[in-house]
């Protein structure tokens, strides 16, 4: 590699490309269903969380808590999630994923998986070989980055030992 602006250059080119691909197996198994974007963002964080509070998933995705309350109604009349008291709270509700609706979500998975396996079928096994190794070291490096550490408009300083 000439310089890490070349692979900075390459992992964004990467990055729109996977985006661009995940975002439209997204878009097209919530039309099949008849979902909006927005009740498929809040089935996905509720997916990463045991359980979570309106409030919070309204935080999450740039809506009013009144917004984010009629969204998830509708998800618990489709019997996508659950709503409960709050133990702790009375006023408060839990929200937590159903089983249908983390059904939904592995639907969505699966489209993604479909796609990644496509790709690699058409890769010779020198190339798959090739992923492999940098894929490793791509998993590597992020994993020991601590993204909570620096806000993303800070300037990254190049490690000593960077390129040995």
């Amino acid at each position: 590699m000439k310089n890490s602006d070349e692979v900075v250059g390459l992992l964004r080119e990467w990055t729109q490309t996977f985006m661009r691909r995940s975002i439209a197996d997204v878009v097209f198994v919530a039309r099949q269903r008849g979902f909006s974007m927005s009740q498929v963002g809040a089935l996905f964080q509720l997916s990463h969380r045991t359980m979570s509070g309106v409030s919070g998933i309204g935080d999450s995705l740039g809506v009013t808590s009144a917004a984010a309350s009629q969204m998830l109604d509708r998800l618990v009349h489709q019997g996508l999630i659950a709503r409960r008291e709050d133990p702790n709270n009375r006023r408060a509700k839990q929200i937590t994923l159903t089983e249908r609706g983390r059904g939904f979500i592995h639907k969505i998975m699966k489209a993604r998986q479909r796609w990644f396996e496509y790709v690699a079928a058409g890769m010779s096994q020198k190339e798959r070989e090739t992923v492999v190794a940098g894929l490793r070291i791509l998993i590597e490096k992020t994993s020991k980055a601590d993204p909570d550490s620096r806000p993303c408009h800070q300037p990254i300083r190049k490690p000593e030992n960077a390129g040995k």
